[in-house]
């Protein structure tokens, strides 16, 4: 094979590389092309995406709020709880003492 033939074969083969890669090129862009009518659907699918990012964030604070309110009531409740028992167990040993102070007033 000369030099003349060995140029003449390499830009054969370059060429129809080149043509290769551009009907790739062609294709990936025929099948992958969104229209104008797709692409509003894609923006209305993103604002109702952002709406929706929107009320989880104001639920999520809403129940981190309301968690809180609740976690302090549910201590308040337990204080209440404990100084009522505390009141109960001061309630019983002041009767038992009264009892015992009667059993001795009578029996004297």
């Amino acid at each position: 094979m000369d030099r003349a033939k060995f140029i003449i074969a390499t830009a054969i083969i370059l060429f129809i590389t080149y043509l290769m890669g551009w009907f790739s090129h062609w294709l990936i862009h025929r099948f992958t092309r969104v229209s104008r009518g797709e692409m509003g659907e894609v923006d209305r699918m993103a604002q109702q995406l952002h709406e929706a990012e929107e009320a989880r964030d104001q639920a999520v604070a809403y129940f981190q709020q309301r968690e809180a309110e609740m976690t302090n009531q549910a201590n308040q409740s337990e204080a209440e709880l404990r100084a009522a028992m505390e009141g109960l167990r001061e309630a019983r040993h002041e009767a038992e003492e009264l009892r015992a102070y009667i059993e001795r007033v009578n029996s004297q």
